[in-house]
């Protein structure tokens, strides 16, 4: 394992192998998707409160979980380029940037769409919602600082010190239901300890996991795409992207 590890941090060669990886995870999000969206959209039934408008949930849920997870990556990979100065884990930080703040405006456009029917409003200074926006303005932030230096390495420094002191707001966004009294409904979804009695009917928790394994696939699929540019474009200089070029 460590072989293989040491092996495919060199941008060379995850380059090659991102390359092998990218069609294949893109059909099974294809796949995931069609699933997901037709049990969701066709045949999940209607929710005896909020009636079709809960449709939204199967697109809105997982793109908060995404909005998180991403961030847990980039700042994973800023603390191990900030370590141990792996060029790999550096450009993994900044290509997930974009993809988690594209999925984290997502959550929060859907959320207002969802809010409107439910609260009667677009738009509360809930807590959930505030602390979702923060990790917007993080993700942003995160972007503008890497953007406004020059320098690869300093960037990476200091992108991955903004993103590890922004992961206090990550326990905020999944528990500020409990913590505080708020308009946001609860998990319907329970936690890893109760997930034997998710507080969601199974016809509308199967299409929802669906769509969160199919978020998490194209993920990877994003990421990995843009980490083969991101490796053009930094090791443009070097022989083999030559190589890779003139074939």
């Amino acid at each position: 394992m460590f072989d293989f590890l040491h092996k495919y941090a060199s941008p060379r060669n995850f380059y090659d192998f991102a390359g092998i990886l990218i069609p294949w995870l893109a059909g099974v999000t294809v796949v995931l998707l069609a699933i997901g969206l037709y049990q969701g959209l066709f045949l999940a039934p209607p929710d005896y409160q909020q009636g079709q408008s809960v449709r939204i949930m199967f697109i809105h849920v997982p793109a908060a979980w995404m909005s998180m997870f991403v961030y847990m990556v980039l700042a994973g990979a800023g603390a191990v380029g900030l370590i141990w100065h792996l060029k790999l884990a550096e450009m993994t930080a900044a290509a997930a940037a974009p993809i988690g703040a594209s999925f984290t405006f997502l959550a929060l456009v859907t959320g207002s769409l969802w809010g409107k029917p439910m609260w009667g409003t677009w738009w509360a200074w809930d807590a959930r919602l505030t602390s979702e926006l923060i990790l917007l303005f993080l993700y942003l932030g995160f972007m503008a600082l890497q953007a406004a230096i020059d320098d690869p390495k300093r960037a990476a420094r200091a992108g991955a010190l903004l993103a590890l002191i922004g992961v206090v707001n990550i326990p905020v966004i999944h528990f500020s239901v409990q913590w505080w009294n708020t308009l946001h409904q609860p998990a319907s979804v329970s936690s890893i300890a109760k997930i034997g009695a998710p507080a969601i009917h199974p016809s509308l928790l199967w299409p929802l996991l669906i769509m969160a394994i199919a978020f998490t696939v194209f993920f990877a699929v994003v990421l990995l795409m843009r980490l083969r540019a991101e490796i053009l474009h930094r090791e443009r200089y070097t022989h083999w992207v030559a190589e890779r070029i003139k074939s």
